[in-house]
């Protein structure tokens, strides 16, 4: 069954920066979160399908005391029934705090708000979280609980910002002494985390100043250290707003990195995804990393898009049980001022990808907005379904307002 198109969100007030997680047992369960101001203020919209996406339940997280927004959300899956959200919570522009939400009944409910990483004034703010569970079927970390974020410092000050790693190693009571993988010299944006099949994790995040690089940092132990980092590729920025007439939003740079956990051909081979400036347009590059190496292949696109199109936003997820490679993008191949969404897909260690427009009609960045918006959300998401399919999510305006939509397809696809 493939259905590329529908709505996850009910019309009206904006939701974006979507993430979705499937229960790898029961696949039929999924979650999906996002940036939503149903209610006013940005609140994170928590939406549960457990009819493999064919309806969806929508509710809103909880603040903390003394908070008064959210953003920034990531879901996770771990076995058997648990699902965590990592999230930026903020009293106001400053004293961002990293919290997770966890649920042990697969997203039947949810706790209330823990805090991993405080903020402190302008001292601290703690923005772009991701997460993940160790879920890796030879792992001997099975079951950690592990979460990113971007530690920005001094940030009225002429400050910069760190990639931070943390780890619970007991379902989330209790999360350790948080991991500095960034030299403070060096301005990153969000990291993201993956898992190989053995439990070795990997977390890569993009340096944007004083110098644009891919950077992997990984460890062995089940994340109790990480030795020094590897530098995957130099990074040229695309701009923000991209030179398309109309668009006015920002797009960020982040790092996107998953491991093959499947037993196969390409067992342990790590991809890492970005948006590139290159070629003098915004394209999607590839680097793949052999098992037990540090070296990284030459970067290439993996799209195929035609010169001067603009393909930003890019996400990546491998699936763990056939080894098939995932990457999810925005485009505007086929109108120039509007946007569609594309899925990549590889069923051969990435040496080549069939790629798929998975939105029925381009739809206009700004809406119904008779000026230029300045943000349509900072990412969009897919993770796989196993055997071979996959579902991504991604905000639309096809209604008029910003929703999320997503695709799913559960078909398997062979050579």
């Amino acid at each position: 069954m493939t259905n590329f198109n529908f709505q996850v969100t009910p019309s009206g007030p904006p939701k974006f920066e979507p993430s979705v997680a499937v229960n790898l047992l029961i696949p039929g369960i999924m979650i999906s979160v996002a940036v939503d101001t149903t209610s006013g203020p940005p609140l994170i919209g928590l939406y549960r399908s457990i009819d493999g996406g064919f309806s969806w339940a929508n509710s809103l997280l909880p603040l903390p005391v003394g908070f008064n927004g959210a953003e920034a959300p990531v879901v996770a899956y771990g076995f058997p029934n648990i699902f965590i959200v990592t999230a930026h919570v903020f009293p106001g522009e400053d004293s961002g705090t990293t919290v997770v939400y966890k649920s042990f009944d697969n997203g039947a409910t949810f706790s209330a708000p823990q805090i991993v990483a405080p903020g402190y004034g302008t001292y601290i703010n703690n923005d772009e979280t991701n997460c993940t569970v160790d879920t890796s079927q030879s792992s001997p970390f099975l079951g950690n609980m592990y979460a990113t974020y971007n530690h920005q410092f001094n940030v009225d000050n002429g400050g910069n910002s760190t990639a931070m790693f943390n780890r619970s190693r007991d379902n989330g009571a209790t999360w350790d002494q948080t991991v500095l993988l960034s030299s403070e010299a060096d301005q990153v944006e969000r990291p993201d985390i993956t898992v190989d099949l053995v439990g070795v994790v990997d977390v890569a995040y993009v340096t944007v100043d004083p110098s644009f690089n891919f950077i992997v940092r990984q460890s062995t132990d089940g994340g109790t250290s990480f030795p020094n980092g590897v530098v995957v590729s130099n990074v040229v920025p695309v701009p923000s707003p991209l030179p398309v007439p109309g668009w006015n939003f920002r797009v960020l740079t982040f790092a996107n990195i998953s491991t093959d956990r499947s037993v196969g051909p390409f067992t342990n081979q790590a991809y890492a995804v970005w948006q590139d400036n290159r070629l003098g347009y915004a394209d999607i590059f590839m680097s793949k990393r052999a098992p037990d190496t540090n070296s990284w292949t030459t970067p290439v696109s993996i799209t195929g898009a035609p010169a001067g199109t603009q393909n930003f936003f890019p996400a990546i997820d491998v699936d763990p049980l056939t080894g098939v490679v995932n990457i999810i993008y925005y485009s505007n191949q086929i109108t120039q001022t509007l946007l569609d969404v594309y899925v990549a897909r590889s069923i051969n260690g990435g040496a080549t990808f069939t790629n798929t427009r998975i939105t029925n009609n381009s739809f206009n960045p700004n809406a119904s907005s008779p000026t230029p918006v300045p943000l349509i959300g900072d990412y969009i998401d897919i993770v796989s379904v196993p055997p071979g399919g996959y579902i991504g999510v991604w905000m639309d305006t096809s209604p008029g307002t910003f929703c999320i939509f997503a695709g799913y397809s559960d078909q398997i696809i062979t050579p």
